[in-house]
């Protein structure tokens, strides 16, 4: 048996979601549907898996930013439309990694890279980004690596 992509995973969630009558779980899994049918038509290609997971990671990295701004702006019931969203992205992007694997996965993308300071700072996130996308904020990667070549 062959894996389902995760398009068609997040199609099948999206049945579900009709036939038990989930209003709110419907409408954020059409929001991811709607972005990645956006893409292939502007793009005019078929998203992969890869592609599908940068799309969800910018999708939870945009709700992070929203739920900021609404609970700055006391707004609260904006920004639990926005949790809930999160919550249903989330359900297909892979488990988030610990603390302790980042740290591992930057330590050994540091050493790999041979980067002994900021200058290198773009070789080091090249080499991460791949391996830890929708399983980390890069925001925070990116600090983590700063921090280490500051």
């Amino acid at each position: 048996m062959t894996q389902q992509s995760l398009k068609v995973s997040i199609t099948e969630a999206m049945k579900d979601a009709m036939r038990n009558k989930a209003k709110e779980r419907l409408s954020a899994i059409r929001l991811i549907l709607a972005e990645i049918k956006r893409i292939e038509v502007d793009e005019r290609i078929e998203v992969d898996d890869t592609r599908v997971l940068s799309i969800l990671d910018k999708m939870n990295k945009q709700r992070r930013d929203s739920i900021n701004q609404f609970e700055a702006a006391g707004r609260n019931d904006l920004a639990a439309t926005e949790k809930a969203e999160m919550a249903v992205i989330a359900e297909f992007l892979p488990a988030a990694l610990s603390q302790e694997e980042l740290n591992e996965l930057i330590t050994g993308a540091i050493a790999d890279t041979g980067a002994d300071s900021m200058r290198d700072m773009g070789k080091v996130m090249g080499l991460l980004k791949p391996k830890l996308q929708g399983r980390a904020d890069m925001g925070a990667v990116s600090q983590a690596i700063k921090d280490r070549l500051g």
